[in-house]
Protein backbone atom coordinates (compact mmCIF):
# COMPACT_ATOMS: atom_id res chain seq x y z
CA UNK A 1 0.00 0.00 0.00
CA UNK A 2 2.92 2.64 0.85
CA UNK A 3 4.24 1.56 -2.44
CA UNK A 4 1.05 2.14 -4.23
CA UNK A 5 0.92 5.49 -2.98
CA UNK A 6 4.17 6.54 -3.55
CA UNK A 7 3.35 5.69 -7.25
CA UNK A 8 0.37 7.33 -7.16
CA UNK A 9 2.34 10.90 -5.68
CA UNK A 10 4.75 10.58 -8.28
CA UNK A 11 2.47 10.33 -11.00
CA UNK A 12 0.59 13.20 -9.50
CA UNK A 13 3.76 15.03 -9.35
CA UNK A 14 4.57 14.10 -13.16
CA UNK A 15 1.09 15.23 -14.05
CA UNK A 16 1.62 19.06 -11.96
CA UNK A 17 5.22 19.09 -14.02
CA UNK A 18 3.81 18.19 -17.48
CA UNK A 19 0.58 20.79 -16.66
CA UNK A 20 3.09 23.77 -15.61
CA UNK A 21 5.28 22.48 -18.99
CA UNK A 22 2.69 22.43 -21.21
CA UNK A 23 1.41 26.39 -20.11
CA UNK A 24 4.96 27.72 -20.27
CA UNK A 25 5.08 26.44 -23.89
CA UNK A 26 1.64 27.95 -24.88
CA UNK A 27 2.91 31.09 -23.39
CA UNK A 28 5.97 31.02 -25.32
CA UNK A 29 3.92 30.20 -28.12
CA UNK A 30 1.84 33.33 -27.85
CA UNK A 31 4.34 35.75 -26.93
CA UNK A 32 6.06 34.28 -30.19
CA UNK A 33 3.09 34.82 -32.40
CA UNK A 34 2.46 38.72 -30.66
CA UNK A 35 5.74 39.32 -29.60
CA UNK A 36 5.59 42.94 -31.98
CA UNK A 37 1.97 43.46 -30.93
CA UNK A 38 3.19 43.57 -27.30
CA UNK A 39 5.96 45.13 -27.80
CA UNK A 40 4.25 47.97 -29.41
CA UNK A 41 1.92 48.14 -27.19
CA UNK A 42 3.93 48.41 -24.44
CA UNK A 43 6.07 51.36 -26.39
CA UNK A 44 2.17 52.91 -26.66
CA UNK A 45 2.09 52.64 -22.58
CA UNK A 46 5.47 53.96 -22.00
CA UNK A 47 5.07 56.99 -24.37
CA UNK A 48 1.71 57.64 -23.17
CA UNK A 49 2.91 57.96 -19.55
CA UNK A 50 5.58 60.15 -20.65
CA UNK A 51 3.56 62.54 -22.82
CA UNK A 52 1.12 62.97 -20.17
CA UNK A 53 3.84 63.85 -17.50
CA UNK A 54 5.25 65.92 -19.91
CA UNK A 55 1.90 67.94 -20.82
CA UNK A 56 1.38 68.00 -16.96
CA UNK A 57 4.98 69.58 -16.59
CA UNK A 58 4.42 72.21 -19.07
CA UNK A 59 0.92 73.00 -18.40
CA UNK A 60 2.12 73.58 -14.14
CA UNK A 61 4.83 76.06 -15.55
CA UNK A 62 2.47 77.78 -17.75
CA UNK A 63 0.18 78.33 -14.73
CA UNK A 64 2.86 79.58 -12.54
CA UNK A 65 4.08 82.56 -15.76
CA UNK A 66 0.70 83.48 -15.96
CA UNK A 67 0.24 83.68 -11.78
CA UNK A 68 3.13 86.04 -11.78
CA UNK A 69 2.59 88.10 -14.92
CA UNK A 70 -1.54 88.49 -13.24
CA UNK A 71 0.61 89.21 -9.83
CA UNK A 72 2.21 91.85 -11.66
CA UNK A 73 -0.51 93.82 -13.32
CA UNK A 74 -1.88 93.74 -9.83
CA UNK A 75 0.50 96.12 -8.61
CA UNK A 76 0.92 98.08 -11.86
CA UNK A 77 -2.28 98.12 -14.64
CA UNK A 78 0.28 100.05 -16.69
CA UNK A 79 2.87 96.97 -17.47
CA UNK A 80 2.24 95.93 -21.01
CA UNK A 81 4.62 93.12 -20.71
CA UNK A 82 2.51 91.31 -17.97
CA UNK A 83 -0.65 91.71 -19.68
CA UNK A 84 0.26 90.03 -22.94
CA UNK A 85 2.12 87.66 -20.88
CA UNK A 86 -1.38 87.05 -19.22
CA UNK A 87 -2.74 86.80 -22.46
CA UNK A 88 -0.68 84.45 -24.08
CA UNK A 89 -0.77 82.11 -21.06
CA UNK A 90 -3.95 82.10 -19.55
CA UNK A 91 -7.28 83.36 -21.53
CA UNK A 92 -9.63 83.27 -18.50
CA UNK A 93 -6.92 85.31 -16.29
CA UNK A 94 -6.61 87.67 -18.69
CA UNK A 95 -10.04 88.85 -19.02
CA UNK A 96 -10.50 88.97 -15.00
CA UNK A 97 -7.04 91.81 -15.35
CA UNK A 98 -9.34 93.46 -17.99
CA UNK A 99 -12.13 93.76 -15.78
CA UNK A 100 -10.06 94.80 -13.09
CA UNK A 101 -8.45 97.42 -14.58
CA UNK A 102 -11.55 98.62 -15.77
CA UNK A 103 -13.10 99.07 -12.64
CA UNK A 104 -9.99 100.80 -11.38
CA UNK A 105 -10.56 103.24 -14.11
CA UNK A 106 -13.78 103.57 -13.02
CA UNK A 107 -14.92 101.88 -16.68
CA UNK A 108 -16.56 98.73 -17.64
CA UNK A 109 -15.21 96.17 -19.91
CA UNK A 110 -16.66 93.86 -22.04
CA UNK A 111 -14.84 90.23 -20.25
CA UNK A 112 -16.23 86.94 -20.94
CA UNK A 113 -15.66 84.80 -17.68
CA UNK A 114 -18.40 83.70 -15.26
CA UNK A 115 -20.21 86.38 -13.31
CA UNK A 116 -17.41 88.67 -14.22
CA UNK A 117 -19.22 89.17 -17.70
CA UNK A 118 -22.74 89.74 -15.37
CA UNK A 119 -20.97 91.97 -13.12
CA UNK A 120 -19.85 94.65 -16.22
CA UNK A 121 -22.96 94.38 -17.27
CA UNK A 122 -25.26 94.85 -14.64
CA UNK A 123 -22.93 97.92 -13.91
CA UNK A 124 -23.18 99.46 -17.17
CA UNK A 125 -27.22 99.00 -16.59
CA UNK A 126 -26.76 100.99 -13.88
CA UNK A 127 -24.76 103.28 -14.48
CA UNK A 128 -27.09 103.66 -17.61
CA UNK A 129 -30.39 103.47 -15.76
CA UNK A 130 -31.35 101.02 -18.51
CA UNK A 131 -34.20 99.08 -17.30
CA UNK A 132 -34.18 96.56 -20.36
CA UNK A 133 -30.34 95.65 -19.50
CA UNK A 134 -31.05 96.01 -15.88
CA UNK A 135 -34.40 93.23 -16.62
CA UNK A 136 -31.98 91.06 -18.77
CA UNK A 137 -28.59 91.00 -15.98
CA UNK A 138 -31.20 90.51 -13.17
CA UNK A 139 -33.01 87.47 -14.81
CA UNK A 140 -29.35 85.46 -15.65
CA UNK A 141 -29.98 82.53 -13.65
CA UNK A 142 -26.72 82.08 -12.47
CA UNK A 143 -26.27 85.91 -11.51
CA UNK A 144 -24.35 86.61 -8.25
CA UNK A 145 -26.34 89.78 -7.38
CA UNK A 146 -29.64 88.64 -8.76
CA UNK A 147 -31.81 89.58 -5.61
CA UNK A 148 -29.66 93.20 -5.37
CA UNK A 149 -30.33 93.86 -9.37
CA UNK A 150 -33.86 93.05 -8.77
CA UNK A 151 -34.51 95.63 -5.94
CA UNK A 152 -32.34 98.36 -8.18
CA UNK A 153 -34.85 97.33 -11.00
CA UNK A 154 -37.31 97.94 -8.85
CA UNK A 155 -35.67 101.36 -7.71
CA UNK A 156 -35.57 102.13 -10.89
CA UNK A 157 -38.95 101.84 -11.80
CA UNK A 158 -40.37 103.88 -8.60
CA UNK A 159 -37.74 106.88 -10.06
CA UNK A 160 -39.52 106.58 -13.13
CA UNK A 161 -43.22 106.30 -11.30
CA UNK A 162 -43.70 102.93 -12.92
CA UNK A 163 -44.93 101.81 -9.51
CA UNK A 164 -46.76 98.85 -10.49
CA UNK A 165 -43.60 97.71 -12.35
CA UNK A 166 -41.66 98.49 -9.21
CA UNK A 167 -43.96 96.12 -6.67
CA UNK A 168 -44.42 93.50 -9.16
CA UNK A 169 -40.40 93.43 -9.08
CA UNK A 170 -40.23 93.36 -5.78
CA UNK A 171 -42.77 90.05 -5.93
CA UNK A 172 -40.30 88.38 -7.84
CA UNK A 173 -37.49 88.70 -4.40
CA UNK A 174 -37.62 85.84 -2.30
CA UNK A 175 -38.33 86.48 1.35
CA UNK A 176 -35.29 84.78 2.63
CA UNK A 177 -33.19 87.38 0.61
CA UNK A 178 -30.62 89.54 2.61
CA UNK A 179 -32.02 92.10 0.68
CA UNK A 180 -34.86 91.89 1.88
CA UNK A 181 -34.70 94.59 3.92
CA UNK A 182 -34.63 97.00 1.74
CA UNK A 183 -37.34 95.38 -0.28
CA UNK A 184 -40.06 95.92 2.97
CA UNK A 185 -38.37 99.65 3.02
CA UNK A 186 -39.53 100.65 -0.67
CA UNK A 187 -42.82 98.21 -0.33
CA UNK A 188 -43.54 100.93 2.64
CA UNK A 189 -42.91 103.61 0.10
CA UNK A 190 -44.64 102.13 -2.34
CA UNK A 191 -47.95 101.86 -0.42
CA UNK A 192 -48.53 105.24 -0.60
CA UNK A 193 -47.97 105.55 -4.38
Amino acid sequence: MSLKENVDFVKNELDSEEKFLESFVKLERFYKKYKILLIILLVVIIATFIGFNVKNYFDNQNKIKANIAFEKVLKNFNDKNAFKTLEESNKKLYQVALYLKAKDEGKTANVDVMFFDSLSKYKKALEDKNLSELNEVSMQRDFLLKEFALFNKALLEATNGKYNDAKATLKLIPKESKVNELVKILNHYLLTK
